[in-house]
């Protein structure tokens, strides 16, 4: 049998038609790629006995479309925002991180396969990084005063979101939190309010696509001005303890806080391989518990 392979045109699909108006950024064109497919045809010849291999007889064309995934993650130079853009890139997947730091200090093969753009997202050039881009994820969040909490964790998102819809990206992945089971004026602050502002600012422009993950407590090994922190020797025998426990704790889940202390830790490679899934998987979109975040990266990780 002889194999030969033809090469077809890169072909664009037409951007998502736009929810809704938005104010705060100018109309853009309908041409711009979004998911760039490579269509590539295969002809195979097969020769018996007696039956000459001449490649014009009995050929079967196959053609197939390959997806080249490109994403922008915000705020890839920091703990979360790392992790993925190092799974990703072991995945083939193309990244643009978009951070106010820019390129991290330190080292590594998948460093260098990053495509590092400095840059704050309420002044960003958009142009420089969402064209052509398949997929948006958001890492943006943080501590501070009520207003820096509500900036950066619901305003911030909300610009990114809306930012992400204008140039008709097709999907929109947001790192959220647990949904808690705190008391109600724990509940209103900054943090958490402007975590479910981003929450459904996501859902409502990507009802079909957007994806929420809502993991707690995350672990890895954390590097925090020059010096890495092992947040896993604490937060992966915790994970393991907790998840074994949790028939029994289900309970105790009633009583305010609880969870808290009850809610398995996630492991940032979980967070990372299950953005990995998101950005693959047309079908995959909603709200994620962490659960379901782990059963994600069980899918992709190797």
């Amino acid at each position: 049998m002889t194999t030969s392979f033809r090469a077809f045109p890169a072909v664009t699909a037409p951007p998502l038609p736009s929810l809704g108006p938005t104010a705060s950024f100018p109309a853009r064109s309908p041409s711009l790629p979004q998911r760039r497919l490579c269509k590539f045809g295969v002809k195979c010849s097969y020769a018996e006995a007696g039956i000459s291999d001449d490649s014009r007889s009995a050929t079967i064309d196959v053609v197939a479309d390959v997806r080249n995934e490109r994403i922008v993650v915000l705020g890839g130079s920091g703990f979360v925002g790392s992790a993925i853009c190092k799974a990703t890139v072991s995945k083939g997947i193309e990244v643009i991180s978009l951070s106010r730091s820019g390129r991290p200090t330190y080292s590594g093969s998948w460093v260098d396969q990053v495509n590092w753009v400095p840059g704050d997202v309420f002044y960003a050039n958009w142009d420089e990084v969402l064209v052509g881009a398949t997929a948006v994820v958001s890492t943006l969040g943080g501590f501070g005063s009520e207003e820096q909490m509500k900036r950066i964790n619901g305003e911030a998102n909300v610009v990114a979101v809306n930012a992400a819809k204008d140039f008709g990206i097709p999907k929109f992945i947001l790192i959220s939190v647990h949904d808690y089971n705190l008391p109600s004026f724990l509940l209103s602050s900054g943090y958490f309010t402007g975590k479910r502002k981003a929450e459904s600012e996501v859902l409502s422009k990507y009802p079909n696509s957007g994806v929420v993950l809502r993991p707690g407590f995350i672990y890895g090994k954390r590097r925090v001005d020059g010096f890495e922190l092992p947040l896993d020797l604490v937060g992966e025998p915790l994970e393991r303890i907790l998840s074994a426990v949790e028939n029994f704790t289900k309970p105790l889940n009633a009583i305010p806080a609880s969870d808290l202390i009850l809610v398995p830790p996630v492991s940032v490679d979980d967070v990372a391989y299950a953005v990995v899934n998101a950005v693959r998987d047309d079908d995959f979109f909603g709200v994620f518990t962490i659960e379901q975040i782990k059963e994600a990266a069980a899918k992709v990780k190797v």
